[in-house]
């Protein structure tokens, strides 16, 4: 519990004491986008690892070189809101993750992840989600990276099982022809939702698996694209689930 409390007020004094700073990073960006789009992935991604370190979590990462130097589409597994601080603390380039709509209802944290090009999915509005589409394969062809979560929502179940991936999250890679990075993740709801409130010391895996580069499949295998990513990931959580 102490651990948990500690990340509240960590996340909180941040919010606040980052105020100026979201400022000087939007007048960065209108002289050098670039700039300040990596000096602004750098100071989250300190604080991500600060509360890392608070959970204690030990972290084992494996097929980090897989990931080409080229923005890509992040497509991984989904079991606890850490899944997000354990990848994005890793991110090289700039990377926007998709998150659901109400996260734009707290204002400092919103606008962070604006400033990180990060897009709010509204899930009842097919419209909508449309538009964030487009939007992401738009980030792409500008440099930037996209990170998903195509369950669609956080998987409650057991260790090892995954929800349906939803297809449509994957047009981000078939439309603009990027790298699909598949991203597995062992163990992460051990450190907080498998015994809400509490924050637990644990031990994760994270392994990137090869680009997959979708114009490089059979025409079956990429109109079936999500069940093939999914099953990459099922497989791959399976086979690490003995080193945690």
């Amino acid at each position: 519990m102490i651990r948990f409390i500690c990340i509240v007020i960590f996340v909180v004094l941040f919010l606040i004491l980052t105020t100026p700073i979201r400022f000087v990073e939007w007048l960065l960006h209108r002289s050098s986008p670039h700039a300040s789009d990596i000096s602004s992935l750098r100071i989250v991604q300190w604080a991500f690892k600060v509360i890392l370190r608070m959970t204690g979590v030990r972290t084992t990462v494996i097929g980090e070189e897989n990931i080409p130097d080229e923005p890509v589409l992040f497509v991984g597994n989904h079991r606890s809101y850490f899944d997000i601080l354990l990848t994005y603390s890793r991110c090289r380039r700039p990377t926007g993750y998709v998150a659901k709509k109400e996260m734009e209802k707290y204002p400092g944290l919103a606008s962070w992840m604006r400033r990180l090009h990060c897009l709010f999915l509204d899930r009842s509005n097919p419209k909508e989600g449309l538009k964030m589409i487009l939007q992401a394969i738009d980030y792409v062809k500008n440099g930037i990276s996209i990170c998903i979560f195509p369950e669609g929502t956080r998987n409650p179940g057991e260790e090892l099982s995954m929800l349906p991936f939803r297809d449509g999250a994957l047009k981000i890679a078939t439309k603009s022809g990027c790298a699909i990075v598949p991203v597995s993740m062992n163990n992460t709801a051990e450190i907080f939702e498998n015994h809400l409130p509490k924050i637990r010391k644990t031990h994760v895996v994270i392994e990137y698996g090869k680009p997959i580069y979708p114009d490089q499949l059979d025409k079956d295998t990429k109109r079936h694209i999500g069940e093939y990513v999914e099953k990459l990931i099922s497989d791959t959580i399976h086979k690490n689930a003995g080193l945690v």
